[in-house]
């Protein structure tokens, strides 16, 4: 009896009270639409997203030096990784908790104490009589230590422990984030040097070709309809000159705080929108690996894990409070005296708190806590189906716009031979100069368009990377802290 006795706070000591953890059910389905059969060993070289970090992944060397000044001087990811940790010393406060606190003092102190009035000898008088004490001290102290009986305690060290980890997948969230957005500012800042390089030699064109016309206006070969026309399209094509240089800008612009300021040193050359080095060739893989890569899901997960201990805690306040108190030390009138056996003093105590009636207050605090992992959960939930349609999006859109590429390719081919068989036609007096106009309307537009495409499928390819969870497998050397240890 004495032993079960001895044991029984180490049993007691164990409960939790936090409800079992059940992974919520993923609310999709185990393919993605759009994904390309399984590999084969002709396409050996495709590999998965989770196994290629960013510098293998992107092939262009001037967007890999963009990149890594992004990484070390985005201010965005400096508060986000200084978020992470805060978020670890508070996951250290709370785990501290489960240990007892140990604190050495020490003191002197002197004090007068008067005795009032002593009788003088032979009858003369009295006076004053006081005396002076002095006393050393110096203890070992526990100031107040739970017994964590119910795993309040132990619950709120893993809830903060959920709440770290929670935010270090932020952080890589934000990472894979911020390498899209330097990608896609990259390559529409690509895409308008392409595109105005393209107006500038339209303009340079349509100009002469203005010329051209008021010659042959002022020989009396034209009429001022078509000189009009002719000066419209060099108009039209100064405009959209204008609007290119302006849309350029601002991207540089955007690109300049995302990578946190000029880049030092002389960038790389870059590569064209249509070299086909710009990516290594990715697998789309199982749904499942999504569940144990995409950081964002990760996130979400650890605040359901999070959530869930709270309710251990919430629980928790229901059952007693036992805190333990106690002190070891000495106590002396002389420091030399101070640690003699005849000094020394301890004290040891416990205090039981029982909860009676609150009027519905912890029994309202545990339905929060409920509600609140129900809210995760569905968060959790919605957070996968997201993953899972940014993945889908990206598979379909690959298709998609290899599809139109090869469409509008063929499109600007066409519109070449119109424009230059209208150019013909106008110059032999066979058709008006009208249809010079829409032939090359039409042709400026197209080449524009497959420009725009070829940024675009290089956007969507940098989205399927990062729907992915690109370079994000999870390792056993990521910084998991125990869960049962400060």
């Amino acid at each position: 009896m004495r032993k079960a006795a001895l044991f029984a706070p180490l049993v007691l000591a164990g409960c939790n009270l936090a409800p079992q953890y059940r992974q919520p059910i993923a609310p999709v389905s185990d393919r993605f639409a759009g994904a390309a059969p399984a590999a084969s060993p002709a396409a050996a070289e495709t590999r998965l997203a989770t196994d290629l970090g960013w510098s293998e992944f992107f092939g262009d060397p001037r967007l890999r030096a963009l990149i890594d000044a992004a990484l070390t001087n985005n201010r965005d990811l400096a508060q986000s990784l200084a978020r992470v940790a805060q978020a670890r010393a508070q996951y250290r406060i709370e785990a501290s908790a489960r240990l007892p606190q140990l604190d050495i003092n020490g003191g002197y102190t002197k004090s007068r104490q008067p005795l009032g009035a002593i009788p003088l000898p032979g009858g003369l008088g009295s006076e004053s009589a006081a005396v002076t004490l002095e006393n050393w001290t110096t203890n070992v102290a526990v100031a107040s230590f739970e017994l964590d009986l119910w795993g309040r305690v132990r619950n709120l060290s893993e809830v903060a422990r959920a709440q770290y980890l929670g935010t270090v997948q932020g952080a890589r969230a934000y990472r894979l984030s911020l390498i899209s957005q330097v990608a896609a500012a990259y390559y529409t800042i690509l895409s308008g040097e392409e595109r105005i390089a393209l107006a500038e030699r339209t303009l340079a064109g349509r100009e002469e070709g203005v010329t051209i016309a008021r010659r042959r206006l002022d020989a009396g070969v034209t009429s001022t309809v078509d000189y009009d026309q002719t000066v419209l399209l060099a108009t039209q094509a100064r405009a959209d000159l204008a609007a290119l240089q302006q849309q350029t800008g601002q991207a540089r612009n955007l690109l300049d705080v995302l990578v946190g300021g000029p880049v030092a040193g002389t960038l790389p050359a870059a590569r064209p929108l249509a070299d086909s080095r710009q990516f290594a060739r990715l697998d789309a893989g199982l749904p499942s690996a999504l569940l144990l890569n995409r950081p964002d899901i990760l996130e979400a997960e650890y605040q359901l894990l999070a959530a869930n201990a709270n309710i251990g805690a919430a629980r928790a306040a229901f059952f007693p409070t036992i805190s333990l108190t106690g002190q070891f030390g000495y106590v002396a009138p002389e420091v030399g005296d101070l640690f003699k056996a005849n000094t020394r003093t301890w004290s040891y105590g416990a205090n039981l708190s029982l909860p009676i009636f609150d009027w519905g207050r912890r029994r309202a605090q545990l339905r929060v806590s409920k509600a609140q992992a129900d809210e995760l959960a569905a968060a959790y939930q919605r957070a996968i189906q997201q993953a899972f349609r940014e993945v889908a999006d990206a598979l379909v859109g690959r298709q998609a716009l290899a599809q139109q590429i090869a469409a509008v390719e063929q499109t600007v081919a066409t519109q070449q031979r119109l424009a230059r068989t209208a150019r013909q036609r106008y110059d032999q007096g066979l058709s008006i100069y009208l249809q010079v106009l829409d032939a090359e309307r039409s042709l400026f537009a197209a080449q524009q368009q497959l420009i725009d495409l070829r940024s675009t499928v290089l956007q969507n390819d940098v989205a399927l990377y990062v729907a992915l969870g690109g370079g994000q497998r999870v390792r056993a050397a990521d910084p998991i802290p125990p869960s049962d240890t400060p």
